[in-house]
């Protein structure tokens, strides 16, 4: 794998994580200002999750860049 679809790779895979990190610990505002969403979180945390989120992400990065180096998957074209 090369550094550009490595790059790519990584990329893809974060967001992905992000996006089911997301929910973690949401609490909605016991009491919402009137014209606030009821379901808008009181306290996001979004750079606590997109810390737990580059940490997960380069775990399965890892297991992956293996996976690809060792030649279990192969994406080129015979």
């Amino acid at each position: 794998m090369g550094w550009i679809s490595g790059t790519l790779v990584y990329v893809i895979t974060w967001w992905l994580v992000f996006f089911c990190v997301l929910p973690w610990g949401n609490r909605p505002l016991e009491d919402p200002e009137v014209g606030h969403a009821t379901s808008a979180p009181a306290n996001p945390r979004l750079w606590m999750k997109a810390a737990i989120t580059s940490g997960i992400a380069a775990v399965i990065f890892v297991v992956i860049w293996f996976i690809a180096d060792a030649g279990l998957i192969n994406f080129r074209i015979n």
